[in-house]
């Protein structure tokens, strides 16, 4: 069974930083693309970031771009967000899901909630002004 969990959410001021971590257990993890997601309250579960099995292609959203870093370790079966510059509106849960596809070489487009077949529980980013 699929197991993500996330951790390294907090509550940090505008301009600081964070590194979320995504820990793997329950399959190959350095089969599958992996990636970020975060829902603030009131809205729909938005793309943040996401990596190709092999950590050949990254892809962000442009609300997060040049300020996150998407990352995987496949020795240790861990995935990392690094958010540099954070701003209020980047409040959220932030998940950690695994894409459905096995080897997917890359995504055609912004990927989306229903490329990936299993999630975490989430962590809790709040920005403050």
């Amino acid at each position: 069974q699929v197991q993500l969990v996330e951790s390294g959410g907090g509550l940090v001021q505008a301009g600081d930083s964070l590194r979320l971590s995504c820990a793997a257990s329950g399959h190959i993890f350095s089969t599958y693309g992996m990636g970020w997601f975060r829902q603030a309250p009131g809205k729909e579960r938005e793309f943040v970031a996401a990596i190709t099995w092999s950590a050949g292609g990254t892809y962000y959203a442009d609300s997060v771009k040049g300020r996150f870093t998407i990352s995987r370790d496949n020795a240790k079966n861990t995935m990392y967000l690094q958010m540099n510059s954070l701003k209020p509106e980047d409040t959220a849960v932030y998940y950690c899901a695994r894409d459905k596809t096995l080897w997917r070489q890359y995504y055609s487009g912004t990927p989306l909630t229903s490329d990936f077949g299993s999630w975490g529980q989430g962590t809790q980013v709040t920005v403050s002004s």
